[in-house]
């Protein structure tokens, strides 16, 4: 059964990423990224011309009286939006949006005018290349700016390190033989980097022993890794979501033999643990080929169950995100899919 089927609102081109505000007084913000294929002239495929990637990123703010009134605040036009994080870094948030051009944009939400403005456009790479997925590295150490890790198409990551009030490139090694498409810190560990890709193999990095190798190489998956996030609540509790229709939950001290699978129906794209608490053990999944669906895992994480789904998005669902709630009670989660370009909010 579906959570709360509400009309969904019309991102107008594809949507893939959708991320809440961590703000404490910003709780009622996100932002919804999309990206548009734009179609070429026979003349322009005949010349192998490099096809346009257009996207915008969606700033958006629910209504205090009701929570699924929607206002679109602001429309930044970019390259196409692969991964949008927000970082926490008192007084301000701080957005981080990876696009289609090799570049990672950085934007300050300013709540005295409710906008964002971007402060730094930075090239991690060529402009044929993509930037796939990023990550904060201070999702538990809220307050200054913490550190970048982001994938790129050509089998790449990069780290970023803050440098007083900017990001600047550390260090770019290889990371994949083909497209890495999620890149992730430990949360419990800033030294710590998960990647996995189309390669099939999970890997994990140690920032203190440089890139010329992981720390562990993980081959026992039969499709694509495509999201990795570390339990904000709970230490050493690692979600990874595959093609292959599956959540598995990793000990990050044996990221060799999963505690658990469970198969979600289709493949996970994104997965998002709950930001209370008190419902730590509450997973969001983006199951894109079978809607959204959130986990409940039993103590150990053994076992799990769907606990809800939302099943109202007609095309691959890509993008989730819970509100930033201390609710114990059912919090509002917004989820958007491509082909459709919509974008839902419901109840979980």
């Amino acid at each position: 059964m579906s959570a709360d089927p509400r009309p969904g609102y019309d991102t107008v081109w594809p949507a893939d990423s959708v991320e809440f505000c961590p703000g404490e007084n910003s709780s009622n913000v996100f932002v919804c990224g999309t990206y548009n294929l734009e179609k070429q002239t026979e003349e322009e495929t005949a010349l192998k011309k490099p096809q346009v990637r257009r996207g915008k990123c969606l700033l958006f703010e629910v209504g205090s009286a009701d929570a699924f009134q929607l206002q679109l605040v602001q429309e930044i036009d970019l390259p196409a939006v692969l991964d949008i994080k927000w970082c926490n870094s008192s007084p301000s948030c701080t957005l981080a949006v990876a696009d289609s051009e090799g570049h990672v944009t950085i934007h300050r939400y300013d709540a005295t005018d409710g906008r964002l403005h971007q402060e730094q456009s930075i090239p991690c790479a060529s402009r044929d290349t993509l930037c796939l997925s990023l990550d904060w590295s201070n999702r538990r150490f809220p307050g200054s700016l913490g550190s970048l890790v982001v994938s790129l198409s050509n089998g790449s990551l990069v780290l970023l390190r803050p440098t007083n009030s900017e990001l600047s490139i550390s260090e770019t090694w290889h990371g994949h033989d083909y497209e890495p498409w999620i890149a992730a810190w430990d949360y419990w560990n800033p030294d710590t980097i998960f990647s996995g890709g189309d390669d099939l193999t999970l890997k994990v990095w140690d920032c203190r022993q440089g890139f010329a190798q992981p720390t562990l190489i993980n081959r026992r998956f039969d499709s694509g890794i495509t999201t990795i996030q570390t339990n904000p609540h709970i230490e050493h509790i690692v979600a990874v979501g595959s093609y292959d229709n599956s959540v598995r939950i990793f000990d990050a001290r044996n990221m060799r033999s999963a505690l658990s699978q469970s198969d979600v129906g289709g493949g996970a794209w994104r997965t998002k643990w709950h930001p209370s608490p008190s419902r730590s053990m509450d997973l969001a999944v983006a199951c894109m080929h079978d809607g959204l669906k959130v986990l409940r895992y039993e103590t150990g994480f053994a076992e799990s169950q769907v606990i809800k789904r939302f099943d109202e998005h007609q095309s691959l669902a890509y993008g989730v995100d819970w509100a930033h709630s201390t609710a114990v009670d059912e919090t509002i989660v917004a989820s958007c899919s491509f082909y459709d370009h919509t974008l839902h909010l419901w109840r979980a």
